[in-house]
Formats: structure tokens, C-alpha cells, sequence
């Protein structure tokens, strides 16, 4: 029930400590979710959403995925979606596989589907931009997680949501094309991996 030793090593270098006291009263709303769930034994969906559904949004959803892996947390699905759909930006993509899982291109096309696998027994999350109404998406009984300010201020009611978080990243998209965008969008995903670190080691399972 281990991790890939890289994704190990990766996260042993987070520091919780870097999270502001503001930032983790924003994260607080899904801390007591996830342990509501936990506390009645029922299965935990979170939707992560963005605009696009190419970065933010899709970090987060293997993050989540990863964090609850790494702290034991069982029946956590975590899904994405967006108000459109484009596809999974490679950059993201690339950067989750500097970190050590391994990714895998299922299909060609616009919207490429990528199989994203961090731990040789855990069943590979499915990456690919879809909208959050999505048939591969929840539809009842989650948590809608609104990952960017568009997507928060477009959609004041997710359907099908329990609960409504926003939890905004800045966007790496701003340094696309630069010299800077590797260290940005590694920057961005250390981020999500931090405060979902951050989250799912407050959750309490006895």
C-alpha cells in the first residue's frame, strides 16, 4: 500500500508550515467534510472545478487522489470537471510525471485521455478535460471544489453538490511559453500537494 518511491520522497520534502493561517481557514470547509464522511462511513467524492479543466483543476484531482492513498483513507473518488472542456495541458501533465507517476497517453486527438498511476496497486486516475456535469463526474453526493475565480463566480450553485468550497490557486497558464513555466507549474502543483497534504493529515479515521 505504498506510493511510488518518488512521489514518496516528493512529498516527504512538503512543508505544512508554509500554509498561512488565512490559507488553511479556506482549506478548513473540506477538512470537515472529508471527516463528516469519514466519521459515517460513506464514500467521499470531491469534483475539483475549473474553467478549462486543463490545470488547476486536474493537480488537484490527482493530488486528493494521491493524499488520501498516502494517509489510508478509504472510498475517497476524486474527479474533475470544468464550465468547458479543452484538454489536459501537457505542461500539467509533465509536471505530475517529474514528480514520479506515470503517465501514460490513452488516446490521440483534442482531448487526449491520459491514464495518471501513483502506486503499482492502485487503479490509475482517468485525466481528461470534460465539463463538470460530465457522465464520468458524480452527480449527487460531493463536494464541488471551485479551483479558480471564473469558475466560482460562474457557477454560484454547482447541481448535485452537497457543498459548494472555494479553495482558488493562481493560474499557471500566466507563464505559458516562458522561460519560467516549468518552475511555475512545478511551483503551482507543490502548492496543491501541500495544502491537500495539509487537509487529508487532519482527518481523523478512528
Amino acid at each position: 500500500m505504498s506510493l511510488f518511491k518518488s512521489i514518496e520522497e516528493f512529498i516527504s520534502t512538503l512543508d505544512v508550515n508554509s500554509i498561512s493561517e488565512e490559507r488553511k481557514e479556506i482549506l478548513q470547509p473540506l477538512v470537515d467534510y472529508i471527516q463528516q464522511k469519514v466519521a459515517q462511513k460513506n464514500d467521499i467524492c470531491i469534483n475539483f472545478i475549473c474553467t478549462h479543466n486543463s490545470r488547476r483543476s486536474h493537480l488537484s484531482q490527482v493530488w486528493a487522489q494521491t493524499m488520501a492513498y498516502h494517509f489510508g483513507i478509504k472510498q475517497v473518488f476524486c474527479y474533475s470537471g470544468g464550465t468547458e472542456a479543452t484538454a489536459l495541458f501537457p505542461m500539467a501533465a509533465q509536471t505530475l510525471q517529474n514528480t514520479g507517476f506515470e503517465i501514460a497517453r490513452l488516446s490521440e486527438g483534442t482531448n487526449p485521455v491520459y491514464s495518471i498511476k501513483y502506486a503499482e496497486n492502485a487503479h490509475p486516475i482517468i485525466g481528461f478535460s470534460k465539463k463538470m456535469d460530465d457522465e464520468f463526474n458524480p452527480k449527487s453526493e460531493f463536494a464541488a471544489i471551485m479551483t479558480c475565480d471564473s469558475a466560482n463566480e460562474a457557477c454560484p450553485i454547482v447541481p448535485g453538490a452537497e457543498q459548494r468550497i472555494p479553495i482558488m490557486f493562481k493560474d499557471p497558464k500566466a507563464f505559458d511559453n516562458t522561460p519560467q513555466q516549468a518552475e511555475k507549474y512545478s511551483e503551482r502543483s507543490t502548492q496543491i500537494a501541500t495544502e491537500l497534504f495539509y487537509v487529508f493529515s487532519k482527518i481523523q479515521t478512528n
